[in-house]
């Protein structure tokens, strides 16, 4: 896949990253570049209701991270690479200024990325993630139980990962790095309170208020109460919807949703 910042056409293929390569579909055009952040375990496809109903007047830019999808294997599935896969997505399109569309762990990914490059951020949507909850302080035991947690969890169902990986619903990882990078975002999110004052940019999130694969009711609406300080302390980040969907759910069945949260960035930045 070639650099092209004025690119007008679609483009699909390879982009070759450190020790991996990352499958990348750029749509072309001459509008308002938005860039995709995937779930976990999920590829670009999932967006593909989204960038429908937002239409060719914005540049749609979608990419499988390592070992999701059409992409590679690596060594490193560490939260840091998918930060620097960001840059090296948005180098090979020649994108300057995306606006970031993530989803669950692609919204903690818009979060540090944008804050990390304010000059760079058009705006960001965040959908139903990024909540700077701290789950494995909420475990009785506290985070050493918690992180046993996680890794006994994966070690129990690490046999139905292959048979779920066309559901998007793993990677071709082993359960112990799907277990230590499900870990290590925990610790992210937990700590990430204070990233959300750097934000000078329109936010936009969306919450789901139905359920999510291995959460409970309490430990959700606990998750999603830890948005509220922010949205009373920073005026740039903002609640788009509240929509009745599960976290696993919201992107296919409130694709209108996102959308109409795209374009309301995009009506925030240009004023």
């Amino acid at each position: 896949m070639t650099k092209n910042a004025n690119a007008t056409t679609a483009r699909t293929g390879l982009i070759a990253v450190e020790d991996t390569a990352l499958a990348v579909t750029d749509t072309g055009g001459a509008g308002q570049p938005v860039l995709y952040l995937n779930g976990s375990y999920a590829t670009q496809r999932n967006w593909r209701h989204v960038i429908a109903e937002l239409g060719d007047g914005y540049r749609h830019i979608t990419f499988d991270e390592r070992a999701r999808g059409r992409s590679k294997t690596s060594a490193d599935y560490s939260f840091e690479a998918c930060l620097r896969d960001i840059d090296a997505v948005l180098d090979a399109t020649g994108v300057q200024r995306p606006l970031l569309v993530g989803w669950s762990y692609g919204a903690a990914l818009a979060l540090h990325w944008s804050t990390r490059n304010l000059e760079r951020t058009a705006g960001a949507v965040m959908v139903d993630g990024g909540y700077p909850w701290d789950y494995l302080a909420a475990v009785e035991g506290g985070r050493d139980a918690g992180r046993e947690q996680i890794r006994t969890m994966f070690r129990k169902f690490g046999w139905l990962m292959p048979l779920v990986r066309p559901l998007g619903m793993a990677a071709r990882m082993s359960a112990a790095q799907h277990a230590e990078i499900n870990i290590e975002l925990n610790e992210i999110v937990a700590d990430s309170d204070p990233v959300f004052d750097l934000v000078t940019f329109p936010m936009r999130f969306l919450v789901a208020t139905g359920a999510s694969l291995g959460g409970t009711e309490e430990g959700l609406t606990a998750m999603r109460a830890t948005l509220d300080p922010i949205l009373a302390r920073n005026p740039h980040v903002t609640v788009g919807a509240t929509v009745p969907s599960k976290h696993t759910t919201i992107v296919r069945k409130d694709f209108r949703a996102i959308a109409t949260a795209v374009r309301e960035v995009c009506q925030d930045t240009a004023q």
